[in-house]
């Protein structure tokens, strides 16, 4: 018997900050230490981070906020230029479909948006993720946060506009 899980996407709003704070902050500690060390988790989510400095950086960049019965669990982002600059799954809802069903979303709104381009800087953990939808590993990039070096992976993904126009049939 199959599990269908309803997921859905909708806008960031200002109440919004703190849920992805958590899910930013639990993801990265518990999903991302199997690829980087204990100081360099702790450099890149700080045990705690201002909620207005943090709403401010989510409205900038307008994630998509993906939910499971209401609760937040996941978030992405798609900017005007193709960056994906967040890309974050709940650390309990990982292989759920949430990633994918924000990555689809993230494809359809490009197409309305006409971006042909996509690029992101993720990291070791994220890197088969994107290569799973066909993003391709530009540059391998050493990433300073405070005394710690991440190592992360510039990585795109084009859209040949042929393809495009026989999705769009």
């Amino acid at each position: 018997m199959e599990i269908i899980i309803m997921i859905t996407i909708r806008k960031y709003t200002e109440q919004d900050a703190k849920p992805t704070w958590l899910l930013f902050f639990n993801t990265i500690r518990n999903i991302n230490k199997q690829d980087y060390n204990s100081a360099q988790l702790k450099a890149w989510a700080p045990e705690s981070m201002d909620l207005f400095i943090w709403n401010k950086r989510m409205s900038d960049i307008e994630p998509f906020i993906a939910e499971i019965e209401g609760k937040i669990v996941g978030y992405a982002d798609l900017q005007a230029d193709g960056l994906i600059d967040h890309f974050f799954c709940d650390q309990f809802y990982q292989r759920q479909g949430v990633g994918k069903a924000l990555m689809m979303h993230i494809f359809q709104t490009s197409r309305a948006k006409n971006i042909k381009y996509f690029f992101a800087l993720v990291s070791i953990t994220a890197k088969p993720f994107f290569e799973h939808f066909g993003f391709k590993v530009k540059k391998e990039e050493s990433v300073e946060l405070g005394e710690q070096t991440l190592i992360c992976f510039q990585m795109e993904k084009r859209v040949d506009t042929e393809v495009r126009r026989m999705e769009m049939l």
